[in-house]
């Protein structure tokens, strides 16, 4: 499994994160909206915006890029007394198709959710009819450590338990080291590859190798245009998770990179 299996296709995500006005993000959306049409057939592109924007983004971004959302409820009602929340229905309803579970920003660093309500948060998401990127990564303490792969393996285990087999076709997990998440570091392509393998080898193992070899694994973590190209080339690596250079239009470049290593 250490070459990139043609029948993965790459999966890029821009996370906006708690970004954007109006203005910056009808400007952005104009600037994205150039490369209708000539989106790297291998890929499947999504865009991550604050919820407060993802209406003035789903009338305007052409539908080369899917729509994700960046947290969702984690209770079994679609619809309920959840002030501030929304449930995984009310996100399909609105057209998105993906939901970020457990990004670093929700798991260690802003929220400080349980691996419990992650799961319960994959859990609702799949029974809504949508697809998930469950997000995992290590803190620099527990990598100097040498504790990286215990829990990002760990975080794995309890984020996907009770889903069956037959919902991993609607599953990615993304890699992003807390270290290297805002901070201009990056890990390198080997460093990445290396924890991607053991995601992948660890799926086999314990959930099914067919599994294993189709699931999308990406890597996050201050990826740009000028580290794209050499982690692309690693064989586990599917794909990113792009944070800050989503807001600009560099982040076609990224997008490009998975065609022949050339920008849109």
């Amino acid at each position: 499994m250490d070459t990139k299996m043609s029948t993965r296709k790459a999966l890029i995500g821009g996370n906006w994160k708690c970004n954007g006005t109006i203005a910056s993000v009808k400007s952005l959306v104009a600037e994205f909206n150039k490369a209708k049409g000539a989106m790297p057939s291998n890929a499947e592109v999504f865009i991550a915006p604050p919820a407060i924007h993802m209406g003035l983004v789903a009338d305007n971004l052409c539908k080369d890029f899917a729509l994700s959302i960046q947290n969702v409820w984690s209770g079994k009602k679609d619809f309920g007394a959840y002030t501030g929340e929304i449930t995984p229905a009310m996100a399909k309803d609105f057209g998105v198709q993906w939901a970020l579970v457990g990004h670093s920003e929700r798991r260690h660093t802003v929220a400080h959710e349980s691996d419990e309500l992650l799961n319960q948060k994959v859990l609702a998401t799949l029974a809504a009819g949508m697809k998930v990127i469950l997000c995992v990564g290590e803190t620099l303490e527990q990598r100097d450590g040498g504790k990286a792969k215990c829990v990002v393996l760990s975080q794995i285990k309890y984020g996907i338990s009770g889903v069956k087999i037959s919902d991993w076709s609607r599953i990615a997990i993304a890699y992003e080291p807390v270290w290297a998440i805002g901070t201009g570091r990056v890990a390198t392509p080997e460093q990445a590859q290396e924890m991607h393998k053991a995601i992948r080898e660890w799926i086999s193992a314990n959930v099914d190798s067919k599994v294993a070899n189709s699931v999308r694994i990406m890597y996050g973590g201050s990826v740009k245009p000028a580290n794209c190209k050499e982690l692309w080339k690693m064989g586990d690596i599917d794909g990113f998770l792009v944070g800050g250079a989503s807001l600009k239009p560099d982040f076609l470049t990224i997008v490009g990179c998975v065609k022949d290593g050339a920008g849109l």
